[in-house]
């Protein structure tokens, strides 16, 4: 079920709020940012360990952050670069929109349809209790699945368009899973920016 319209979107879900942004970037920066962000990020592609099995895991990725605390997540622990000029320009302008402070920014590099990002929920223990997110998308249209733990029938679908913001509040993740599965489909590149806040334990 897709609920979101082509304007800001603020829907208020059983256990979760979600602002959806189809244009928060114009055309050209997102341009310019998916190129850059491609181009000058020291990418890594770690292990996961899946039913005692190691994989790499399915996608890019890169952390940064102001405050040099690292964030674990799967069994995966990442130590944080210091943000880029153009990383805080974007921080910025989501910080503004969002009306919350981040200090931390995981990036993903979904390089085809077979790259993806299974059912999670950005629950870590240093996020916080209600964590924000604000995920910034670039590049290729993927769908965002996302449905509640408990309540079967709620359960929906965004496109993330290039140059589009979400932002993910109250208990959603303590609620909810998230999802960008993998496509058969002959799909371009996609880097998504998630904005969080880690706190030290």
């Amino acid at each position: 079920m897709d609920l979101f319209s082509e304007e800001k979107t603020v829907l208020i879900l059983p256990n979760a709020e979600l602002i959806y942004i189809p244009n928060f970037l114009s055309k050209e920066m997102s341009n310019f940012y998916f190129k850059h962000l491609k181009v000058n990020t020291d990418w890594q592609q770690d292990n996961i360990i899946v039913y005692g099995k190691t994989y790499k895991q399915p996608r890019l990725t890169a952390l940064f952050s102001e405050n040099n605390l690292n964030y674990s997540y799967s069994n995966i622990t990442m130590t944080p670069k210091p943000f880029t000029p153009e990383l805080l320009d974007i921080k910025q302008h989501i910080e503004n929109e969002a009306q919350h402070q981040f200090t931390t920014v995981l990036l993903n590099y979904y390089r085809d349809g077979n790259d993806s990002n299974g059912w999670h929920a950005d629950n870590e223990k240093e996020l916080g209790k209600n964590p924000i997110i604000a995920s910034l998308s670039l590049g290729e249209t993927r769908p965002f699945h996302f449905k509640h733990r408990t309540v079967k029938s709620e359960r929906y679908k965004i496109a993330l368009q290039h140059g589009s913001l979400l932002i993910m509040k109250g208990t959603m993740q303590h609620y909810w899973l998230h999802q960008i599965a993998k496509t058969k489909k002959e799909i371009g590149e996609r880097i998504n920016l998630t904005f969080r806040t880690i706190q030290t334990l």
